[in-house]
């Protein structure tokens, strides 16, 4: 059995994950924009992910843009059978790194083509529609025009499933509305738990959740909260709270990114940190202090 196997497994789509994954982001260039300095030790991250029984990869094209999925096909393709490669569109990138909308009919089929090729891929195991209403945050509005788009290039057989990522509640509503939804990809955290009901829901439904930003949005406050539960445990912060995501829910995903090796071991280790119920009390007590 291999280390992560310990974190158990849940569908995503037509396909099995474990639910400790890895997501592609940071491998791009500072503020995920460019190459990397070191590509070549970008590709053996991937190599050792997928080496140490991840099988569930999150990316997208315009990481970079077109960054990731080039070291994602360099290092891996061909692709082992059981490995899960997750893609999101809806966003490009300005000249200047700045994350812009394209949201339109045209630009979903460029870039479903974009990270086809990318990728060397037929067809994409799922891709998830991110709502770009606002840069860096959730905001309504309606999504069928852009998800009924993406629901065409399925039909066509070049998208298997399909997801949802940066969505409110109402928004993942109207989308199951509309097609099959297989995942929603939002961020959530133990300080971050605007989505603690919307978790539940999905879960009853058999639908994956995939947390971003496991660290994301934390004040100092709760920060050394995190730190004090991963001392007393001889962990790092990183893996409580993953351990705690894997914890908080069976059908919760987790893709922590890193460009390092030694910090992917680390990760990957969460899969065995097993939380005595006096950390979750504590942990659980993070979201009530206020977060940024």
């Amino acid at each position: 059995m291999s280390l992560i196997e310990k974190s158990g497994t849940f569908a995503l789509g037509s396909d099995t994950v474990k639910r400790l994954g890895y997501g592609a982001m940071q491998l791009a260039g500072p503020g995920v924009f460019g190459p990397p300095k070191d590509p070549a030790a970008a590709r053996a991250v991937l190599r050792l992910a997928v080496a140490s029984g991840v099988n569930h990869i999150d990316t997208s094209d315009f990481y970079g843009p077109h960054v990731t999925n080039n070291l994602i096909r360099e290092a891996l393709h061909p692709y082992p059978d059981d490995l899960v490669i997750v893609t999101k569109i809806g966003a490009r990138r300005g000249a200047d790194g700045a994350w812009l909308p394209a949201f339109s009919a045209a630009e979903l089929t460029q870039a479903v083509h974009d990270n086809l090729r990318n990728l060397r891929l037929e067809v994409l195991d799922v891709v998830n529609l991110r709502i770009m209403f606002e840069p860096h945050g959730l905001a309504e509005g309606p999504i069928e025009a852009p998800l009924t788009a993406l629901a065409e290039l399925q039909r066509q057989g070049l998208v298997r499933h399909i997801g949802l990522s940066n969505v409110t509640a109402t928004q993942i509503a109207e989308g199951r509305r509309l097609c099959e939804i297989v995942c929603v990809q939002n961020q959530y955290n133990v300080a971050h738990r605007m989505d603690d009901a919307l978790v539940d829901e999905l879960a009853r439904d058999g639908i994956a959740y995939v947390p971003y930003f496991p660290l994301g949005g934390f004040s100092p406050l709760q920060s050394s909260t995190l730190s004090g539960v991963a001392e007393r445990l001889g962990a790092t912060p990183m893996q409580v709270a993953l351990a705690w995501l894997l914890r908080r829910a069976p059908n919760i995903l987790t893709i922590p990114g890193t460009s390092s090796e030694a910090h992917l071991k680390e990760n990957l280790a969460a899969a065995e940190l097993r939380l005595p119920d006096e950390a979750v009390t504590a942990l659980n007590g993070v979201a009530e202090t206020g977060g940024v």
